[in-house]
Formats: structure tokens, sequence, C-alpha cells
């Protein structure tokens, strides 16, 4: 989508889905389209995701885009410069609750943000905060995976490895996209 930033006022679109869905990718490939649009564009994503690179968003299939890692999502609004556009956040969901106000702050304030993230843990519980961006967002894209398992198509994301905790940052290495029938939470 490519609308005309300086006529209308701002909106925000979630790109969601489980790992290996393509999320980031589509991220990239609307902020590259607004960039040859020539507008201007900030990319934030989180201090935690340093799986590829620690200043650029990567996906899986190595499309990158200069990035700056921020701890909070109250530091993207101090970072956004008066100029700015268009909005990319990345990995969504490590942020809190608060990556909802500062979406809602940044489109109010006349700019496309686009956020990307996972909806759902491993356990295949919600995101509350990416539930509610999506509540309040104009656009919301939902990419499924294939499954690793059986090939049909995937939403959910199987942790490989054993951990307590709910975020475990990883690829391939730790976690797979499975359907629903070849799910098992972890309980």
């Amino acid at each position: 989508m490519i609308f005309n930033v300086s006529a209308a006022s701002g909106w925000i679109e979630v790109v969601c889905g489980s790992m290996f869905s393509g999320k980031t990718q589509e991220l990239i490939r609307r902020l590259k389209l607004a960039n040859i649009a020539k507008q201007k564009v900030q990319v934030f994503n989180s201090h935690l995701d340093v799986r590829y690179a620690k200043e650029h968003i990567v996906s899986h299939d190595k499309s990158t885009l200069s990035a700056r890692p921020v701890k909070t999502a109250k530091e993207i609004l101090k970072e956004v410069l008066p100029e700015t556009q268009v909005v990319g956040i990345d990995e969504a969901h490590f942020f809190g609750p608060e990556i909802v106000g500062v979406a809602q702050k940044l489109a109010d304030s006349g700019r496309r943000v686009i956020v990307a993230g996972l909806d759902q843990d491993y356990r295949g519980e919600a995101f509350d905060n990416m539930a509610k961006l999506m509540a309040v967002s104009e656009f919301v894209t939902k990419n499924l995976a294939i499954c690793m398992v059986c090939g049909n198509p995937a939403h959910f994301s199987q942790r490989l490895t054993d951990s307590g905790r709910r975020i475990v940052v990883g690829a391939g290495d730790k976690y797979e996209a499975r359907c629903r029938k070849c799910f098992k939470p972890e309980k």
C-alpha cells in the first residue's frame, strides 16, 4: 500500500503471523517502496533482536534495512525526526504495552506507522500488545508460514528448545512453523 502521506491523516499497519511467515520481509518491502516514493522513513527494532545484525532489521531470507535498536517503545518517540513520514517498527511483540500508545501518537501526528511482530507466543497465546495494535490499526496483514512437519499453512511457532521464559530470541535453531494439527504447545 502506497498512499500520499502529505494528503492523508496518519494510520497504523500491522503485519503479524508466526515465525518464518515473512513479517520482516513484508515490512522491509513496504519501507523500501516508501523510500522509492521519496518519503522520509525511519526504522526501529528491539535491542533484543541481534540474531543477524545489531543495527539492521533482517529477514530470514537475508533482506536487510538499516534500523535503530531501542530498549523501550517510548524511545521511538524521542528518536523520530519531525520530517519523518513513515515509521517502521519490527519485533513489536518484544515491546511492552506502551507500543500501542506510541504507534497511536505517531499515527495521530500524521505518520504512516508499519508494525511487524508475532501475534502468538510459543504456547499459542496472544501477545496482548499485538492484539491491541491490531484492534486500533487501519490495516492488518496476517501472514502464514508453511508447516515444517506436513506442509500445510502454519500460523503457530513451535519452540524446539526448553525454556521457562516467554521470549527466547532465535530462528530455525529454536523454532519451527507449525499448522494447527502439528502444533504441540508446551504446557
